[in-house]
């Protein structure tokens, strides 16, 4: 196994040089900015979180701010960065923090994980990259190097393991503010060079000491993994049936909706989904409307 310290350096030292200039990074980014970071970054890639981010902190600059729309204006304005209920959740994680914490984002994981609609990760995360704590933040992108470069395999399990925690948490730096700095230099280093499908070793600072490279790139040897598709899903039949919600200043008529998907039974389906999941409500007799 690689000596744990013989990492630090090379993978801060190529953070230092190539971090992305993001709004949610930096000495200037409030708490709620990294927050709704963590939400927004859910799935979806930066690109398209980019805009989506300006927006809703110029309209929302803080949680007291948000939890004062109601939940339709929330989805309204997630737009299509898809899984919508996401929008939901940060809604009633702003509730809670401008009721229960002063408007202030908390800094504990205790707290942060009580919050509606934050898990480990996201607490660990919002934590560590808000607050500058010391806690094993674990994404696929930091997944993925720390597979690569400590246990030798291309790809880690479907699923977090209690060997893989140990050893994020035995790599980690012992001081806060360089434990911080180091959970998000290997997230980077995932999302721009150990990347899943095509790996830029050359350019890697640690490629020297990576044990998958000294093996020979073994290939992934594990269960199959699931690849999602998207057309013709319920997920891409509720993305429609929503955006004729957000693009329209008030209820529908049903029939804009049997105009947006044509399958009878899935758009039922969906629409019924949709309600349970209170991303939409009965307006009327034909009609529907955002919460």
């Amino acid at each position: 196994m690689v000596a744990m310290s013989a990492l630090h350096a090379p993978v801060l030292r190529w953070y230092d040089d190539h971090a992305r200039e993001l709004p949610w990074r930096g000495p200037e980014a409030s708490a709620w900015s990294v927050m709704v970071s963590e939400f927004m970054l859910q799935q979806t890639p930066v690109a398209r979180v980019l805009p989506v981010h300006e927006a809703w902190l110029r309209r929302w600059p803080t949680p007291a701010d948000l939890a004062a729309e109601s939940t339709g204006e929330a989805v309204r304005a997630w737009g299509r960065l898809g899984y919508p209920r996401r929008a939901l959740r940060l809604h009633a994680a702003a509730t809670v923090i401008a009721e229960q914490h002063d408007n202030q984002v908390p800094s504990a994981y205790a707290d942060l994980i009580a919050l509606p609609g934050v898990g480990d990760y996201t607490a660990a995360a919002i934590a560590t990259f808000a607050h500058g704590r010391r806690h094993v933040v674990l994404d696929t992108n930091v997944r993925r190097v720390l597979g690569r470069a400590i246990g030798g395999v291309e790809l880690p399990p479907a699923s977090i393991t209690k060997a893989e925690r140990e050893e994020a948490l035995a790599v980690l730096p012992a001081d806060e503010p360089t434990a911080a700095t180091w959970s998000v230099a290997v997230m980077e280093l995932g999302a721009l060079v150990c990347t899943a499908s095509s790996p830029r070793c050359g350019d890697c600072p640690v490629a020297d000491l990576c044990a998958w490279r000294a093996a020979g790139h073994p290939a992934y040897d594990g269960p199959p993994r699931k690849v999602q598709t998207w057309a013709g899903t319920d997920r891409q039949c509720r993305g429609r049936l929503l955006a004729v919600l957000r693009d329209s200043d008030g209820p529908v008529h049903r029939s804009r909706l049997d105009a947006a998907w044509s399958d009878e039974a899935q758009r039922a389906r969906c629409v019924a989904s949709l309600i349970a999941d209170r991303l939409l409500v009965v307006a009327g007799p034909d009609t529907y409307a955002l919460p």
